[in-house]
């Protein structure tokens, strides 16, 4: 979901640095210690919008790296003798691996009524130290991973040829995309007897930075920032994409949490977070929404079939204290039936006067997710209209200094016009069928109309097509590989304005620990 004012260039890793490889001999040795350790039981719990954690080692014994590698041992040799952790509602309809959730995916909240929690191996080596056990008996987890990309792609010219895809827009190279480490507390949405709460501070470095960036939280690392070779802010940066505290109120319907702070934006099948993800590089229509919001959030799930979500924050990646930011509203309302194995999801995720400014859409969302009973398929279906009103026209001179920096203007019909209404749409549709428990094939393809150019800086429609595959060993490592086909119909897009087709084949690692 990113900002047309994003500068969608990437940039391709040619040297290992001191740091870099010190990082890659650590997590070898953990890998080469983990693989010859023996396994033990495990008191693994399920996460229901992340991969599942790893399984924890069965004792505290060894120093902090034996116990790290012991719970990749575990992890990897698939040892567990834990019970599924309990739930209030439908079963889940997938499996979490090989896809990125199990219950289906709502922005703002955790999954009420289900097990939120992780173990992943750095959690399970702190917790095993002496002066982890208070960390332990706060149930504060502390996690994260590496995404580490690339791609081969028949666009080369300039710094970021493959735009508008995103986010592999530097081509035939490798890329760090993503290092994170997550700080949290979740509540237990499980019980229905009293208050709890929880918090997560996430913090993110890595040229995936440019695309999470939002105004009032570092944002002088990207915006505003031109280089002198023509691109715009820092390659890489560190961004808190979210920061937020949540408050469970166990006897408002079945369960209500109120969110406050920075947090995903509610709706899309995609996230910005790479294992929150069916593939390694994202769609076009999730490229070009809207990516945080920070504000009040409130989800209240009312039975098993309804679910309502109701808010206001300063807009979309804008802090309330940033001067771009603007008081905007959501409502939201999810419907599951058929015991969990459809869901649609309907939002009105950015109410404001939906006038042009940095990134201020106002933007309608439906999803739809579809389990194929007694089958291992599943698909899922997004669509949205957004707009920006009163938008400069890049046709007009007169029109140039109402343009905003790091916003892009629109090609309004009228060339003497100076501002114009800017709309686009988009629909997208994910077919995934699941192999054995470890393996998983995607299918994507979507339609997005820029139909004034205002997101992608080009006024053409767009249809993209894309297979990945997904293979887990244990829950913390993952490969997709992928390949995809782009065409833009009404302007060449591509390689920096100058094709309207690209084929990418692109594949990424995520490590986590």
């Amino acid at each position: 979901m990113s900002s047309s004012g994003h500068p969608y260039e990437f940039f391709t890793i040619s040297l290992v640095t001191c740091e870099d490889m010190r990082f890659a001999i650590l997590f070898a040795g953990v890998a080469l210690s983990a693989q010859s350790l023996p396994t033990t039981p495990s008191t693994a719990t399920a996460d229901s919008s992340s991969p599942a954690p790893a399984a924890s080692p069965s004792s505290s014994d060894g120093n902090f790296f034996e116990r790290l590698a012991q719970a990749y041992s575990n992890d990897w040799h698939d040892v567990s003798s834990s019970p599924p952790p309990p739930y209030r509602g439908d079963p889940a309809p997938v499996d979490n691996p090989p896809f990125p959730f199990n219950s289906w995916p709502m922005g703002g909240t955790p999954l009420i009524g289900y097990p939120n929690a992780t173990s992943y191996p750095l959690t399970q080596a702190i917790y095993g130290s002496e002066n982890g056990d208070w960390l332990k008996r706060a149930n504060v987890q502390i996690y994260g991973w590496v995404d580490v990309g690339a791609n081969a792609s028949t666009s080369n010219r300039g710094v970021y040829p493959n735009a508008p895809a995103a986010y592999a827009q530097s081509s035939n190279g490798v890329t760090l995309d993503q290092v994170t480490l997550y700080i949290e507390r979740t509540p237990d949405t499980v019980q229905t007897d009293h208050f709890d709460w929880g918090f997560r501070l996430t913090n993110l470095y890595g040229f995936d930075y440019r695309f999470t960036a939002a105004e009032g939280y570092f944002s002088q690392q990207l915006l505003n920032n031109p280089k002198a070779n023509g691109t715009i802010g820092n390659k890489y940066g560190y961004d808190p994409v979210m920061a937020y505290v949540d408050l469970y109120l166990p006897h408002v319907g079945e369960g209500m949490d109120v969110r406050i702070g920075r947090y995903v934006s509610l709706p899309d099948i995609e996230a910005q977070l790479a294992p929150n993800n069916y593939t390694y590089t994202h769609s076009l229509t999730y490229t070009y929404d809207c990516y945080t919001q920070t504000g009040i959030n409130a989800t209240i799930k009312w039975n098993n079939h309804w679910t309502t979500q109701f808010g206001i924050s300063g807009g979309c990646e804008s802090a309330p204290w940033a001067p771009t930011a603007k008081l905007t509203g959501d409502i939201c309302v999810a419907y599951t039936w058929a015991a969990g194995g459809d869901n649609i999801y309907i939002c009105a995720n950015s109410i404001n006067d939906g006038k042009y400014s940095y990134n201020n859409l106002a933007a309608y969302y439906a999803t739809w997710y579809h389990k194929f009973k007694n089958t291992k398929w599943h698909n899922a279906w997004e669509t949205w209209y957004q707009y920006e009103s009163d938008t400069p026209n890049v046709k007009n001179p007169a029109a140039q200094s109402l343009l905003l920096t790091n916003a892009n203007g629109a090609v309004c019909n009228d060339a003497s016009a100076l501002t114009c209404f800017a709309p686009e749409w988009a629909t997208l549709d994910y077919l995934s069928r699941q192999f054995g428990k470890k393996d998983a094939l995607i299918f994507r393809n979507e339609y997005f109309d820029d139909i004034r150019g205002q997101r992608t800086g080009f006024k053409t429609r767009y249809t993209e097509h894309g297979i990945s595959w997904n293979h887990w060993i244990g829950t913390t490592l993952v490969f997709r590989p992928e390949i995809r086909y782009d065409r833009a119909y009404d302007a060449p897009a591509y390689d920096s304005g100058t094709k309207k087709n690209q084929v990418m084949l692109a594949a990424d690692m995520i490590w986590f620990y």
